[in-house]
């Protein structure tokens, strides 16, 4: 699922640096154009979950901040978790080896931090709220054998 242009994009970003996961129906075009990247990644055809996961997979969240996955507020309802989060939120777990729950972000405060983020990966969720910020961690050194 991680097509070149998402590994250049995960691979370039610092420790710290903020990644934007969204569904079909966010402005991600007009978004990601304001970002460091300063265009669009996709990752196509899959949920939101599927991208979480592959992300995941190679890139771990931030231990030094309080909320390193954090999720776009329903409108109106800011603490209900809707089936697209709760996905995401199990795939973090799974990827972390601990329950490590999601923030939550205001949608207009959201829209805001996804256009200082380093990059806006856009997916094939079409449930509304399925939108997300991961903040880069740090990649331990490989291992070297003597």
């Amino acid at each position: 699922l991680l097509n070149a242009d998402v590994l250049y994009a995960l691979r370039a970003m610092g420790h710290g640096d903020d990644l934007i996961i969204c569904d079909t129906n966010f402005p991600a075009d007009a978004v990601a154009r304001q970002t460091v990247l300063g265009k669009l990644l996709r990752i196509d055809g899959v949920s939101a979950a599927r991208a979480a996961k592959a992300i995941l997979s190679v890139m771990p969240l931030d231990s030094f901040v309080e909320k390193p996955a954090c999720r776009m507020e329903i409108v109106g309802k800011p603490t209900e978790i809707p089936p697209v989060q709760a996905e995401v939120q199990a795939e973090i777990d799974k990827a972390e080896g601990r329950s490590w729950p999601m923030g939550t972000v205001e949608r207009f405060a959201f829209y805001d931090l996804a256009k200082k983020a380093y990059c806006v990966i856009t997916t094939g969720e079409t449930r509304v709220y399925g939108c997300f910020v991961f903040t880069k961690g740090v990649i331990p050194p490989a291992q070297t054998w003597t």
